[in-house]
């Protein structure tokens, strides 16, 4: 066994019970997938990340599900940085992260976190029908055609008419395995359906959306920054999102409301990377035993 220092970091949030949690394992990088996934779902979070020294970038961060290990995530990266900053581990206002999806700047402004994701990638448009069914949806519910796209992590980016098609979703895992087939997805726990609307959950927010989850993770995403990035990508590249910049909600219905501020990077058509930033507030320090193997 070795003992860790770790961070609980509520991510996309200035205060305590708010956004989405993470809890950030210092200098853990190094253990293998089974012992970070084991830890994941002792905390019954979504995700925690694990983070080591860089030979490319000033630090190296590892995230993981419940289930497995992924290339990115973005509260993730809040939550890593905010605890990092904590401990006075971060000199002057950037660094750049390495992470299994490449390189990931970040800027500080204050206690303002911003993380550059990569370029989008847009892939398989699915049938709308098929993602109507994995989320218990009428398919008129549903606006324009449904979309996966990636600034670091994958999902299907789904547009809904109202607040009330959105907070009527519930998840259904036998369609959501079946729209995974469709998006080349090897299991549940991946490619998502990420459902948004064109109206905040607040009078700042610009968007409103929600992400439901199949076991073993929990229920549902009380914020999600990567799939904030792949969405703000989809509408602008769809015309669905004026200006480069606005304001994304999420997690209201949890009773953890969480905001990011939303920026592009280049023009719509050729767009080099998705600008997304919130804040992060520590709710737990402490250190973790771990085994080096299961």
């Amino acid at each position: 066994m070795s003992r860790f220092d770790f961070d609980w970091v509520d991510a996309f949030s200035e205060h305590a019970f708010g956004g989405n949690g993470c809890a950030v394992v210092h200098d853990g990088a190094h253990l293998p997938e089974a012992v970070c996934t084991a830890y994941v779902r002792e905390t019954s979070l979504v995700e925690c990340t694990f983070t080591g020294p860089s030979d490319v970038a000033d630090i190296r961060v590892r995230y993981f599900l419940a289930s497995r290990e992924i290339p990115f995530a973005g509260h993730p990266t809040i939550a890593t940085v905010a605890a990092m900053r904590d401990r006075g581990l971060i000199h002057g206002n950037e660094l750049v992260l390495e992470t299994a999806a490449g390189l990931v700047p970040v800027r500080l402004e204050g206690d303002l976190i911003e993380m550059t994701q990569v370029a989008p990638e847009f892939g398989p448009q699915p049938d709308p029908a098929l993602v109507a069914a994995a989320v218990s949806l009428p398919v008129d519910a549903i606006v324009g055609q449904p979309q996966k796209v990636s600034t670091g992590l994958p999902f299907c980016i789904t547009v809904l008419k109202d607040h009330a098609a959105l907070e009527a979703a519930v998840l259904n895992v036998d369609a959501l395995a079946a729209l995974g087939q469709a998006l080349g997805a090897d299991d549940i726990d991946m490619m998502e359906p990420f459902l948004v609307t064109l109206q905040g959950a607040t009078s700042q927010g610009d968007t409103y959306s929600r992400l439901l989850m199949a076991p073993p993770s929990p229920p549902e995403d009380p914020f999600t920054g990567s799939a904030t990035g792949a969405m703000a990508a989809y509408l602008w590249r769809n015309g669905l999102m004026a200006g480069d910049s606005f304001t994304a909600e999420q997690g209201h219905g949890l009773g953890r409301p969480g905001q990011a501020r939303v920026t592009r990077v280049g023009p719509v058509d050729k767009m080099s990377g998705i600008k997304v930033a919130g804040r992060g507030f520590i709710l737990m320090r402490g250190t973790v035993d771990l085994p080096s193997s299961l």
